[in-house]
């Protein structure tokens, strides 16, 4: 382009940018220029430097901004765009200096904001596609978010502002990658904690339920709304906030887990709060108050008093006897009660429902007196008696002593159950102290009166067990009617240590009437006696030193119990336990024993296994005995015959004392030889 044609160009231009045209970069500052003659041209012309000296000296991207490109004409650009030396930018030739290209850098980059990664940003969408979002944050390059971090905002558009997240400024393809959706968690996060300090309100939507309570979207982070902490009463139904957008007060954040924690009932305590205050200061006792029923309790029923909360214990609900508060009250439903006290503090109200109304025991009929018959059902139990509900609100006591004429100790249980239907005879009543104390069995009549008619003395019976003492066995015959069998009359034969040895609680036995105690209403019974006495006919069976075979059944320090035939008993001890060959006897070992003492007032029998073969060698040896002295009185009675006889006998005499002699002397040998060994 020739110089005439460059001012041509220029003048085209607004004189505001006239000084731009002639400092553009694209014309390079060692451009040749080709002139009319053929002749390169390696300086500016004159004009052109002087235009540039004259305006003053603005930055390059400024200047760039000015250009209005459309107001060239179309052959000036082609024309400019023709002459331009492509070959020697392509050849690498720097149009700038090195001083004023790095110049223009740096008012390039005082253009641009200064960013550094994991950085939150503010920025501006200005472009939309299927997948991603192209935010502008005023850096060289321009961001890319996907776009299915905008899936809560569907009305995204081109110039809305959002924040994002710099997770890197140059990936492999130099695109800079921004995330909305850390951003948003960054921002939020300190928002939430900023919330938490200056105890600000705040708006959360209600996303979901959860167990224990909701899941609330607080500036993106997922909060947890405890259902305590939903109302100040307890809520029912969860779904119904659901899809709710409500106020909110942070009230935990957990910095370790990162969970953060809300309530609304904060924000309604603190209304409630100065209204309780002037409800409380005007509470009085006996002041009837309106009340909504808030929760329902096994024990109780909490009531609502315009902020106040007060409780009216199962007991203060109903003159007569409820299992559950349900059965007089339901939820939500509006009561007068009665204020019957509460603390210093005013915190904890006991209410009263039943005393609105006039107490039963006011409206009893006045006719009623000790010893009238009254019927009612039974409404609790208790091991030592039942309550019985004659009228709504008035109750009378069956105890259990009363409830039959056995004197047997038995629990109510055994008699009544809840529920029952019952007829009593009031056997006390006290209209100022408001008891009654009522009895079945005066309803009965009593066994002991026939007593003797129907349980005397001798006459049989069969009776159940029902308890064990060391010292015998109580039973009943029949109802009322109760004995006791001493251990020593259950068995003629066994040694009963225990009665439980014998029998067992709830058996039938059979029974004999022994004796009768009319004062006591006891009886004196006897199993034994159903029997005759067998001893009668074991003192004929063993008799002292008759020999019967036993087994050693229980071995003791002081000796041993022997089973004898006919389920007779004996005891022997340590010393007649020892057998011939020296050893002691053993357990379930059978022997024959020996009787050495009998005695049947006292049921004992005395016997020894030592004794049988003791006595044998004691008869042995007394016939030894006997046999010596006879031997000595014969040689005696021989020497003084021989006095008396004929010489012609005292050879045979002399013979027979030398046989005798030698006799004496082989049984003395026979003896020492006994004595060694």
């Amino acid at each position: 382009m020739t110089e005439k044609e460059v001012e041509k160009a220029g003048s085209e231009v607004p004189e505001a940018d006239h000084a731009k045209v002639q400092d553009d970069s694209n014309i390079p500052e060692n451009a040749t220029e080709n002139t009319p003659d053929g002749q390169e041209k390696t300086e500016e012309p004159e004009e052109v430097q002087a235009t540039t000296e004259k305006e003053p000296e603005q930055p390059q991207a400024e200047t760039a901004e000015k250009i209005d490109l459309d107001k060239l004409s179309e052959d000036a650009i082609a024309e400019a765009d023709n002459d331009f030396d492509w070959d020697s930018l392509d050849s690498g030739l720097d149009a700038y200096s090195k001083k004023q290209r790095t110049d223009l850098e740096q008012m390039y980059e005082n253009t641009l904001n200064t960013v550094t990664e994991k950085e939150v940003l503010e920025g501006t969408v200005i472009a939309l596609s299927k997948r991603e979002v192209v935010v502008d944050i005023g850096y060289k390059s321009d961001g890319i978010v996907s776009l299915n971090e905008f899936r809560y905002n569907p009305e995204l558009k081109v110039g809305d502002k959002v924040d994002v997240y710099i997770e890197s400024l140059e990936d492999k393809k130099g695109q800079m990658i921004l995330s909305h959706k850390k951003a948003r968690a960054t921002r939020s996060w300190d928002r939430v904690n900023e919330a938490l300090e200056k105890d600000e309100i705040i708006k959360g939507y209600i996303k979901c339920r959860t167990k224990g309570g909701m899941i609330v979207d607080v500036f993106g982070i997922e909060a947890f709304l405890p259902g305590s902490q939903i109302d100040v009463k307890p809520i029912r139904d969860y779904d119904i906030f659901v899809g709710k957008t409500m106020e909110f007060k942070v009230v935990k954040i957990n910095h370790e887990y990162r969970n953060v924690v809300v309530s609304h009932k904060a924000l309604i305590e603190a209304e409630l709060e100065q209204q309780k205050k002037e409800i409380i200061a005007k509470l009085e006792k006996g002041q009837v108050l309106e009340g909504t029923v808030k929760n329902i309790t096994s024990y109780g029923v909490f009531m609502d008093l315009g902020g106040v909360d007060g409780l009216i214990h199962i007991t203060d609900l109903s003159w007569g006897r409820i299992s559950h508060p349900t059965e007089i009250v339901e939820l939500d439903q509006k009561l007068n009660v009665v204020i019957l006290d509460f603390d210093d503090d005013k915190k904890r109200i006991a209410l009263g429902l039943k005393q609105l109304t006039p107490h039963p025991w006011d409206k009893l009929d006045e006719n009623l007196k000790v010893g009238d018959t009254v019927k009612g059902k039974v409404v609790v139990l208790a091991d030592y008696g039942a309550f019985v509900e004659i009228a709504p609100g008035v109750e009378g006591l069956i105890h259990v002593s009363e409830m039959s004429w056995s004197q047997h100790l038995r629990s109510a249980q055994d008699f009544l159950k809840v529920g029952d239907e019952v007829e009593a005879e009031i056997l006390t009543l006290d209209r100022e102290d408001r008891k009654m104390s009522l009895g079945m069995k005066q309803l009965k009549n009593d066994p002991w009166e026939k007593i003797e008619s129907d349980f005397g003395v001798g006459t049989k019976h069969k009776a159940i067990v029902r308890n064990f003492t060391n010292f015998g066995v109580f039973v009943e015959i029949t109802e009322g009617v109760d004995g006791l069998i001493h251990i020593s009359d259950l068995s003629w034969t066994k040694k009963i240590k225990h009665p439980s040895e014998f029998t067992s609680i709830g058996e039938e036995i059979e029974v004999v009437v022994l004796d009768i105690d009319t004062e006591n209403r006891r009886l004196s019974l006897g199993h034994k006696q159903l029997e005759e006495n067998p001893w009668d006919v074991f003192e004929t069976i063993f008799t002292t030193d008759s020999i019967h075979e036993g087994t050693v059944i229980d071995l003791m320090d002081k000796g041993a119990v022997i089973a004898l035939p006919y389920g007779v008993e004996g005891f022997a001890t340590p010393r007649h336990l020892v057998k011939e060959d020296g050893t002691q006897a053993k357990q379930d070992e059978k022997l024959d024993f020996k009787v050495i003492e009998f005695n049947k007032s006292a049921k004992r029998i005395i016997v020894s296994h030592s004794r049988i073969f003791e006595d044998v060698k004691r008869a042995e040896e007394s016939t030894k005995r006997k046999s010596q002295r006879s031997s000595k009185k014969s040689v005696k009675t021989m020497n003084d015959n021989v006095e008396k006889t004929t010489l012609g006998d005292i050879s045979d005499l002399a013979t027979l004392k030398t046989e005798l002699e030698q006799k004496e002397k082989n049984e003395k040998l026979e003896k020492n030889n006994d004595g060694k060994n």
